[in-house]
């Protein structure tokens, strides 16, 4: 796919989407049942946006795109729109971000921890997507 997407639109997600089910088997996701919500600040057109990953058994079973206030999760990742960029962009590492406290976690930091390979895998393939920023 040669086209150039827009970050956090309905297009970007559904190509996220499909490659996250492509590229991730249940066994390189650890067989995780878990959520998290990455909550957006300051996005470009100042609104706030969240993207909820859901997986079932290691498989993807929901990435929802929305404005305001995301849905339940075990994990609530809230940080600003560039600092998430720039991790989908793979110029910084999620853990870094965390650690630095460019993102704030809301959850079970010990679980967390544990799932940071995983959120890994997760943010090289959303970094593969030919996507503006």
């Amino acid at each position: 796919m040669a086209q150039t997407l827009t970050y956090l639109t309905p297009e970007w997600r559904d190509e996220a989407e499909k490659r996250l089910k492509e590229e991730l088997s249940p066994e390189k996701m650890n067989r995780i049942t878990s959520s998290m919500s990455n909550i957006y600040l300051k996005c470009p057109d100042g609104k706030e946006r969240y993207l909820l990953f859901r997986f079932a058994d290691g498989a993807l079973a929901e990435l929802a795109l929305g404005e305001g206030e995301p849905p339940e999760a075990e994990f609530r990742i809230s940080g600003d729109y560039e600092v998430f960029a720039k991790i989908s962009r793979a110029e910084l590492g999620a853990q870094k971000a965390l650690m630095t406290g460019k993102l704030r976690l809301k959850g079970n930091m010990m679980k967390a921890l544990k799932l940071a390979a995983v959120a890994d895998r997760l943010n090289k393939v959303l970094a593969k997507i030919p996507a503006q920023y």
